[in-house]
């Protein structure tokens, strides 16, 4: 049975949206968003704490008061006074506002790589104490920190349910949606981090450095081997990105400024060998009157009206000569005519920077209902642990593939990550994944001059043609008949039913 279950699902998401309504009285949906992921991350490290306590606890040998115990398996040090449960004891109490501003400070305090990134303003006046008592509460009953709810990365799935529904709340009908978790696995599946810098221009709460840690992990990889750089604009989710990380133990050096990453690039010197992306769809006020020379500009300028290709273009500026990227973009960008955008893509192809272009499917995003698809892009195709395959260009149409995992969103499964990936990989000839063939309806591998002949377009429908039906071997003749004598069936049981509807509203008194 495939296994379609990739953490799509926690169990408590309906318990905390219902909290966010009991809070939402008098506060803003932003608001709530960033007094309730704090008091989740505190509980996230106060549970995690906690079984490391109970477990130095059954050891004679041990100490759980001793601090040294956490800090050797990268597990945060929590004073008394900051713990879970001393937290939950005053959840009623007038002043749960300074407790909790308290806690963060002391774990602040005794952690310094969290200086500067907790909330500590849970007793402003403005705040809602019995809101915030009523969150701990609800909080108390979720296991976040235990080794089973690290393995489902609860915390930043709680985030993206979190970004997803209050992005909905606060009205945002585009900008800033979070990565789908099928997605960031995909992408990075396909470029496979192994070694060297990865770089994610505009971060979020860090999800594809998650995946990419894990990727590592689990091929046996040493996590030193990757060292991981990252800039966000919104301090709020910066601040979501450091905590992230925190509770991994990741090491990355995760930049913030309030100017972004087009006007103030905080890595403008650096290169990487994996880039991975998901910015922000068809932002329109980006400043790019403000960019016109830039020196990321070498394939063209990209209009003022949308940053899309001036977020591909950054990444290029900033790959290795051997270095791959994986973007994720509205679809609009592989088929746009708007003059700068096509001279930019053409340019792209000409110079045979596009490796691979995924069509997904429909449904995947919480926040947004915009079809999306992945650019590949590379600066080499010469045989550099693959084989040369210069002039060529890979076109997977995925759109048919996922699976509804509620009413309106839907997810890749692993079965189908595996898929896609497999054939780039044996596309671009790796070791051990077999021979390339095209697949029609799924995959074509086109030259240069089949994409130029389509006048550039990237749409990967154009290229993989339609899906081979296997023949049933009943003839035309014979399937038109059956299929016209059901036809005229219908027509006439629509017939009747039509005449019972009107002779029972003669009944009541409603004939014609």
């Amino acid at each position: 049975m495939a296994n379609t279950n990739n953490g799509a699902t926690l169990g408590f998401e309906a318990d905390l949206w219902a909290a966010a309504d009991a809070m939402r009285g008098g506060m803003d949906a932003s608001e709530y968003k960033h007094v309730a992921l704090g008091l989740i991350f505190l509980k996230y490290i106060s549970d995690a704490f906690e079984a490391k306590y109970q477990e130095l606890q059954a050891d004679d040998l041990s100490d759980p008061e001793d601090p040294e115990e956490y800090l050797a398996e990268n597990i945060f040090w929590v004073p008394k006074e900051a713990r879970w449960a001393s937290l939950r004891d005053n959840a009623k109490q007038p002043t749960i506002g300074k407790i909790i501003d308290d806690a963060m400070i002391a774990i602040e305090k005794e952690n310094p790589s969290l200086k500067g990134v907790l909330p500590k303003d849970y007793s402003r006046p403005s705040l809602n104490k019995q809101a915030v008592g009523k969150l701990i509460d609800l909080f108390s009953k979720i296991g976040m920190g235990d080794e089973k709810a690290k393995s489902k990365d609860v915390l930043g799935r709680v985030y993206e349910y979190f970004l997803g529904r209050f992005a909905s709340a606060e009205g945002r009908a585009g900008g800033e949606f979070y990565t789908p978790r099928s997605v960031v696995r995909l992408l990075v599946n396909m470029l496979e981090p192994f070694k060297g810098r990865v770089y994610d221009p505009c971060c979020g709460s860090g999800g594809m450095f998650v995946q990419s840690e894990k990727f590592v992990k689990e091929h046996d990889g040493r996590l030193g081997d990757i060292a991981i750089y990252g800039q966000e604009m919104n301090h709020t989710t910066w601040r979501l990105a450091k905590m992230n990380m925190a509770v991994r133990g990741i090491d990355a050096d995760i930049k913030w400024n309030a100017e972004g990453t087009f006007h103030a690039d905080e890595f403008k010197d650096l290169k990487f060998d994996y880039i991975l992306a998901n910015p922000p769809f068809n932002v329109s006020d980006w400043g790019g009157e403000r960019l016109r020379e830039d020196v990321r500009w070498k394939w063209g300028a990209p209009p003022v009206g949308n940053a899309n290709y001036g977020w591909l273009s950054h990444i290029l500026h900033h790959l290795k000569p051997a270095g791959t990227a994986g973007v994720v973009l509205a679809n609009g960008s592989m088929s746009t005519n708007q003059t700068d955008e096509r001279t930019v893509r053409k340019n792209f192809v000409d110079q045979d920077l596009v490796d691979c272009m995924i069509a997904l499917p429909g449904q995947l995003f919480y926040s947004t209902q915009i079809p999306a698809c992945l650019w590949f892009l590379t600066r080499s195709k010469k045989p550099n642990g693959f084989r040369a395959r210069e002039r060529e260009l890979l076109f997977i149409d995925a759109r048919k593939m996922g699976y509804l995992v509620d009413r309106v969103r839907r997810e890749l499964t692993d079965e189908e990550i595996q898929k896609i990936t497999a054939t780039y990989h044996a596309w671009r000839g790796e070791k051990g994944t077999g021979e390339y063939e095209d697949t029609p309806g799924f995959c074509k591998a086109a030259t240069l001059e089949e994409v130029r002949a389509n006048d550039y377009v990237l749409t990967p429908g154009r290229y993989v043609g339609a899906e081979e039906v296997e023949d049933d071997g009943v003839p035309f003749e014979e399937k038109m008949a059956e299929l016209t004598s059901t036809l005229y069936a219908q027509m006439e049981e629509g017939r009747e039913l039509d005449a019972k509807i009107k002779m029972n509203l003669e009944g009541l008194g409603y004939g014609s």
